[in-house]
């Protein structure tokens, strides 16, 4: 599971995004809805201000206007910030992107959640928006990503890089082995939480995931093995905590 990045790389040209043909059909409606919400309050003088962006980003609300007739790509391509350079989900082999779109799946406040061969345009919304027309995004999406990733999830283990904001939109199933990914940075002793680390990590840990030989984690231990073999790279440590009667638990990375 991984957020979307805030920055993205529109398509120069291409055909628009097809609703029908995302992955996650049920989600159609809703991501309409969004879409047909975003594009009228971006066209407002206080777009900047309800959408909780500064005037340097005033080019990229702009687009929202028009999301739905602009040129569309693969997730993988139009997602480009820290997170998925590290990740490198568009340099993968063909194999390599067949097990991406297999296991991966993006949160997005646009469209719910998507793969990264899921073909879209660029936008610009978080999750933490209270879009008028739908409200609060989070909860809006809350009951129809359930709906579709919790038969996903069942049984299975969750890696979860996803962000705080995006995290509320959707809680993995009580049968799901959920592990979060936290990232904490080494200093002369001491350790912190810093964002762009994280990120970066995030990104690391997904590429191995992806590239590594074998066969994927079916559990947290098989997780934390996995991770710890990044150790000796830019990871200095991998430590799982402890299970959990309920709840996620936590694989920190431990980067210098």
């Amino acid at each position: 599971m991984l957020p979307p990045s805030e920055g993205k790389t529109a398509a120069r040209r291409g055909h628009p995004v097809d609703l029908a043909t995302l992955s996650s059909p049920d989600l159609t409606p809703l991501r309409r809805k969004v879409a047909d919400a975003l594009a009228e309050v971006s066209a407002r003088d206080n777009a900047l201000e309800v959408l909780g962006v500064g005037a340097s980003l005033a080019d990229e609300v702009a687009r929202n206007v028009d999301v739905l007739e602009r040129s569309a790509a693969p997730a993988r391509k139009v997602y480009s910030g820290v997170l998925y350079a590290a990740a490198g989900l568009d340099r993968l082999t063909p194999t390599g992107r067949a097990r991406a779109a297999e296991q991966v799946r993006i949160v997005s406040a646009l469209w719910g959640v998507v793969t990264p061969e899921d073909v879209v345009p660029a936008y610009r919304l978080s999750m933490g928006t209270d879009l008028p027309g739908t409200g609060p995004l989070a909860p809006a999406w809350r009951a129809p990503l359930s709906d579709v990733l919790d038969p996903q999830a069942a049984g299975a283990l969750v890696v979860d890089c996803r962000s705080a904001a995006y995290l509320a939109a959707w809680t993995p199933p009580r049968t799901a082995d959920w592990v979060t990914v936290r990232v904490e940075r080494e200093l002369d002793g001491r350790r912190s939480v810093v964002s762009h680390n994280a990120k970066h990590a995030r990104g690391v840990l997904t590429r191995h995931l992806l590239t590594r030989r074998g066969h994927a984690p079916k559990d947290a231990e098989h997780l934390a093995r996995a991770a710890r073999e990044l150790v000796g790279t830019e990871v200095l440590d991998v430590e799982l905590s402890p299970a959990r009667a309920r709840g996620a638990r936590v694989l920190t990375l431990v980067v210098a």
